[in-house]
């Protein structure tokens, strides 16, 4: 059925159809039965699901990723299609409308998007109204960001403006230093920029009641070596977890055809399908570089339940997805979950066959034994 409404809702902008879509979700607050069918059709409960990641105890693994909720304005709507988590943002700490139209663009045959948003937002003083008017029923996440005209020497002052802002009211933040849609952004991954960032943070953690996990966003196009340094600050300094990764500039990994149509849209993040391979690599390299001590959130391109799998099985604590949500619909956690279940009720069998097989051969060799 969504494979059929998906054709009507692509007839229009990714940028209209997201602004419709939001309003339409947002409206669900008021409409009880509407809500109430949801979440029934929608959220899936099973107790091998839960995790608990740095202190928060989560009902299953699978988050929504920044994006989509930029301004916090339907997190408590859209647990109901399954989340166990949403991240908003990201945030920054003044209003700020982003690039130029058009900037977003779908690619349909690799299920796939473009984008060049270059992080629209209501600023975090609209955000925090929305956290104290509603408050969250669902873990939230806060992903922040410094703003588009601020240097970069003083790039820490707008994060921990935000922090501040919104520390009593979020589970817990993401510091955005890799999208790849705003100018010189990335350059905060440089590691003197960042540990400048991260030891603010720190510093005024250390004045609040209660603890908010602090996670590092990385991009996927950044090299090994400079990834590494990145690594070890974050386990030296006491950052909570690193989120792998933010959509990618590369495009090599598309057909030559399309990657030369794309020249007539210009720059922008790739998210989707493409992206899954390099996110994937990354979440295991970061697994094994901290022997699986580090919690990950995996992010980019989980575009099917055995993905989302893989994306686990490779080291990540949580997962979250985006595209892959607007690309298979509502009942898209649902069907990871359902799956995650079957999948551990056949392993565990596998398990208990295997050790009803040790217990007989040892069983056979004792009765041997007795015999002689």
């Amino acid at each position: 059925m969504y494979k059929i409404l998906r054709r009507i809702l692509f007839l229009f902008t990714p940028e209209t159809i997201h602004h419709i879509v939001l309003k339409l979700v947002i409206l669900t607050k008021y409409l009880p039965i509407t809500r109430s069918f949801i979440k029934w059709r929608f959220t899936y409960k099973d107790p091998s699901l839960e995790k608990e990641i740095f202190g928060i105890k989560f009902n299953n693994p699978i988050g929504l990723a920044a994006g989509l909720d930029k301004n916090g304005e339907c997190y408590n709507q859209l647990a109901n299609f399954g989340f166990s988590f949403i991240e908003i943002g990201s945030i920054t700490p003044e209003a700020q409308p982003g690039n130029v139209k058009p900037r977003c663009f779908r690619l349909p045959k690799e299920s796939a998007l473009i984008n060049r948003m270059g992080i629209n937002n209501n600023g975090v003083k609209y955000t925090l109204k929305q956290l104290k008017d509603e408050h969250p029923n669902i873990i939230v996440g806060g992903n922040i960001s410094k703003g588009t005209l601020t240097p970069i020497e003083n790039a820490g002052k707008d994060y921990e403006r935000s922090f501040a802002l919104l520390y009593d009211f979020v589970d817990y933040f993401v510091i955005n230093v890799s999208c790849p849609n705003v100018k010189d952004l990335a350059k905060l991954q440089d590691i003197n920029a960042l540990s400048d960032i991260i030891d603010r943070l720190l510093n005024l953690r250390r004045y609040y009641e209660d603890y908010r996990p602090i996670l590092i966003k990385v991009s996927p196009d950044i090299p090994k070596e400079h990834l590494d340094d990145i690594i070890e600050t974050i386990l030296i300094s006491g950052i909570d977890g690193i989120v792998a990764t933010n959509t990618t500039n590369d495009r090599s990994m598309l057909p030559p055809e399309e990657q030369q149509r794309l020249k007539d849209i210009g720059n922008g993040g790739i998210s989707g399908q493409p992206l899954f391979k390099k996110s994937l690599s990354m979440v295991k390299y970061i697994s094994n570089k901290t022997n699986g001590t580090l919690p990950i959130i995996g992010v980019g391109g989980i575009m099917t339940p055995e993905q989302a799998k893989e994306m686990l099985d490779a080291g990540a604590s949580l997962i979250q997805v985006y595209t892959g949500f607007i690309y298979n619909g509502p009942g898209f956690v649902k069907d990871i979950l359902k799956y995650l279940v079957k999948e551990k009720v056949k392993e565990n069998k596998l398990k208990e066959n295997k050790l009803k097989e040790e217990k007989n051969k040892k069983d056979i060799i004792k009765e041997d034994k007795k015999n002689e």
